[in-house]
């Protein structure tokens, strides 16, 4: 397994790194590459500047060059620091820190994308975020367009003293069936609990139209399909999660709610102490292209309390590279 991790020294990215311990993630036989990005688009200066700048420079280059050298010196730094975070939790793991300049998102999903990434760690938000509940610009556009799983590493809600605790968000798209193998392939410890969430959006009537019979009749017919479906859709999707599971003292659960899927989740996941959300990257009765960030998914990692692994298959991707 190949993890890149996003890591710019803040608060939030050490928090994303501290989330790995209950994501499911192996001990060992995982390569991990740490990069930090210095903001400068001026390349700091190397042995073959006279190849690249004249004779006589511009005035203010040379202390220009300088701070480029600086920011990357610490972009170094903050990576390595990073790498030392990531090996303490898990020895075991082969980590390479790296350092490079430019643009953050843009150049983050480059490197993850060339380097072949199966699943990209981001914190929360950067240095500026200005609320824990509003995403960084950087990890938004990480998040959006990455094609990849994205996991948002933010501090579980749980007491963190048992195993794991973890909701997927199941609409019976191929977005929700891709999270549920994304669960079921993770190292679960003994005693964690999934729990399969169906948010049944149910067909609602004006007050009005309801004080017709045959218009609240045929309301609450179609309501009662719905949560038959619904029902239905969470124990298939038990099923296959514990079909997929490899350690059998892991519960598995399900639930079945009524209202709008991104207040629901979140708000199931915080009530249930949840270290993480698992959705689908598209779902939810979004028509967007595939490559697209779903309203609700999108919705989610913003506001939820606990960490959200956004899952994308890359069966999916292959076939537009």
């Amino acid at each position: 397994m190949k993890i890149f991790i996003a890591y710019d020294g803040s608060e939030a990215a050490d928090t994303a790194i501290d989330s790995m311990r209950r994501a499911g993630l192996p001990n060992e036989g995982v390569e991990a590459l740490v990069m930090s990005v210095g903001e400068v688009w001026l390349p700091p200066a190397t042995a073959n500047d006279d190849d690249m700048f004249p004779p006589i420079a511009p005035p203010g280059l040379k202390e220009a060059r300088e701070h480029a050298e600086h920011v990357m010196q610490e972009a170094r730094e903050a990576a390595k620091r990073g790498a030392e975070r990531v090996q303490q939790i898990f020895p075991r793991w082969h980590l390479t820190p790296e350092a490079e300049n430019g643009s953050p998102a843009f150049e983050l999903l480059n490197r993850a994308q060339e380097w072949k990434a199966d699943l990209i760690v981001v914190g929360s938000h950067g240095h500026t975020a200005i609320s824990r509940f509003v995403l960084g610009s950087v990890s938004q556009k990480i998040l959006t367009e990455a094609s990849m799983p994205v996991h948002v590493g933010r501090a579980g809600t749980g007491t963190g003293m048992s195993g794991e605790r973890i909701v997927i968000g199941v609409d019976g798209s191929p977005g929700s069936h891709d999270a549920v193998k994304a669960a079921a392939r993770r190292n679960w410890t003994a005693g964690s609990e999934l729990r399969i969430l169906v948010v049944d959006d149910t067909l609602k009537g004006s007050p009005i139209w309801l004080l017709i019979p045959p218009v609240k009749e045929f309301i609450d017919e179609v309501k009662a399909e719905e949560r038959t479906h619904s029902e239905r859709m969470a124990l298939e999707a038990v099923k296959e999660l514990r079909a997929g599971l490899k350690n059998d003292k892991v519960t598995v659960s399900s639930v079945v709610e009524t209202g709008d899927p991104k207040r629901v989740l979140v708000k199931h996941a915080e009530e249930f102490g949840a270290d993480c959300i698992f959705t689908g990257a598209t779902g939810f009765s979004n028509r967007l292209e595939r490559l697209v960030l779903g309203s609700v998914s999108s919705a989610i990692a913003a506001r939820a309390t606990c960490s959200v692994e956004v899952v994308r298959e890359r069966k999916a991707i292959t076939d537009l590279e």
